[in-house]
């Protein structure tokens, strides 16, 4: 919610409908407390602020006089209403009115707590089921959802728990419950995810489906055996999320036009690559969201199917029934079949199939974790593909990172220390321009800076040349030679992303670790 300050929608007699979000400044506790929270939440209102005797109020819905009328008994002030989208609203509420882990554990009697220490199953079950400890993880999760984060790290140690959430790709710690709850959280977790509570030396996975804020998240729930207890970690699906274009992942205009000549082409392999977390396969979905149309038919197997695309039939491998990534890709292409995508080609058989649909008609996406586009090849080769299917079948490759974005409201132009340009220069080979930036840190970021993420891309066009060296065999060293003639690598697209203010020279170095060199 980025709208006007509340002064600037107030009306001149105090009861016209101003438009614009409230501002983002936390109303004091003093003003929130005009009203009660169970009112402010049925009624979707939010006071903002008391200013010469009228409350601007945020709401949804202006003109309805009732309720502004039992705000002005509960408050004695006349209102200033301000015209709120509701979902701006409800978030602004949550943020204000919602309790905080912290404030829970601050919350907690020691002497309740100290119950979970039993090492009796039936014990650690009726605990599970506690209010106390059901609330406190539904405080952790929404939390999370709230501050974005992708995934929720819940860690035993000896005396404590380590609680992290994953915010734009970077851990980030909070202040953990008592060490004494862990056995309970875990149990409460195990029994949402449906998973069984009496085994806890074994690693399990499971499922939660929750709604929030009128959005479905899916929760991947992931448990590992540890000296000092299990460990457990929380994927975050949000299935309502809009799915961007490739335009919108990062790339620049030139290389969207040619992706999307490379996608369109009526069979051949096309892969994604990069390290675990890099958004591979939010852009196969850009990619099949940009390509479908009703006469094709696209088929997608995936370990797990992270988010729905409409008129694409999306399959979840099942291991523990033997329904692997070739296995199912086997029976997906009987059922005719124009494109099809493989979450990720993990072995020798799955390529082999994959790269043999490629060259019987079939358009085929999938994802290979290589550092760069060129790595692609010399990765099949190892897994035991022949060179020649190899050049017949691949059309093309878009390597991939995930980069932070300068929060845009707090954005000031940095200087460039000596020892990093240094850094940057030795890897991309060449002097850097200027100016560039970082982020101050703000309400907005939460102190940090950046908000949100962005990739940095290299997209690999197969051409002649390149198929003759991958049938003679040549190193990924050549390969990477002759592809950069007329490739932009990831280090210049990510040089270009910092001089145009998107992100900042430390953010590049700090992903790239060297191996986004030239």
């Amino acid at each position: 919610m980025h709208g006007m300050n509340a002064n600037d929608s107030t009306s001149a007699n105090g009861t016209g409908g101003g438009a614009g979000a409230p501002g983002r400044t936390k109303p004091s506790a003093e003003v929130l407390r005009l009203l009660p929270v169970e009112f402010v939440k049925r009624h979707r209102v939010l006071p903002l602020e008391v200013n010469r005797g009228i409350l601007q109020l945020a709401m949804v819905d202006p003109g309805d006089d009732r309720v502004l009328d039992d705000i002005r008994l509960l408050t004695g002030l006349e209102i200033a209403p301000i015209t709120t989208p509701e979902p701006e609203l409800l978030e602004r509420i949550a943020e204000c009115h919602q309790v905080s882990v912290e404030q829970m554990i601050e919350n907690l009697d020691p002497n309740r707590a100290t119950i979970a220490e039993s090492k009796n199953l039936h014990d650690i079950e009726v605990m599970a089921n506690e209010p106390t400890v059901i609330n406190l993880v539904n405080v952790i999760i929404s939390t999370a959802i709230r501050e974005r984060a992708s995934d929720i790290h819940l860690v035993p140690f000896e005396s404590a728990i380590q609680l992290r959430y994953r915010v734009d790709g970077l851990l980030q710690e909070k202040p953990p419950p008592p060490k004494q709850l862990h056995p309970a959280l875990v149990s409460r977790i195990k029994i949402m995810a449906d998973m069984n509570i009496a085994e806890r030396f074994m690693p399990q996975d499971g499922h939660i489906q929750i709604n929030h804020r009128g959005s479905r998240v899916d929760i991947r729930v992931g448990t590992m055996p540890t000296i000092h207890g299990e460990s457990l970690v929380m994927r975050l699906l949000e299935k309502g999320t809009k799915m961007l274009t490739a335009e919108e992942l990062g790339l620049d205009r030139e290389r969207s036009v040619l992706l999307s000549r490379l996608v369109e082409k009526p069979h051949g392999l096309f892969l994604t690559t990069g390290p675990t977390g890099s958004g591979k396969t939010t852009t196969l979905y850009a990619i099949l969201q940009g390509i479908y149309t009703p006469e094709l038919k696209i088929l997608t197997i995936e370990d797990p199917v992270e988010y729905e695309l409409p008129g694409v039939a999306q399959i979840p491998v099942r291991p523990t029934r033997n329904f692997t990534f070739a296995t199912g890709l086997r029976a997906i292409l009987r059922q005719d079949p124009d494109v099809v995508m493989v979450g990720e080609i993990r072995d020798s058989e799955t390529a082999e199939i994959a790269i043999r649909a490629a060259l019987t008609g079939h358009q085929v996406f999938s994802t290979l974790h290589t550092n760069d586009a060129t790595g692609a090849v010399t990765r099949l080769i190892d897994m035991g593909v022949e060179p020649f299917l190899i050049a017949s079948s691949l059309e093309g490759v878009l390597a991939q990172r995930l980069v932070r974005k300068i929060c845009p409201h707090c954005r000031v132009e940095a200087p460039v220390a000596g020892g990093l340009r240094d850094k940057l220069e030795a890897l991309g080979g060449r002097k850097l321009g200027g100016p560039f930036y970082t982020g101050r840190g703000c309400e907005e970021c939460r102190g940090v800076g950046f908000r949100g993420r962005i990739g940095i891309f290299e997209l690999l066009t197969v051409s002649a040349e390149l198929r003759e060296l991958i049938l003679q065999r040549r190193s990924n060293t050549e390969l990477k030679t002759t592809a950069q003639r007329t490739m932009m690598t990831m280090h210049q697209d990510a040089l270009r992303k910092a001089a145009d203010g998107i992100t900042s020279l430390e953010e590049i170095l700090r992903v790239s670790s060297g191996d986004l060199a030239e």
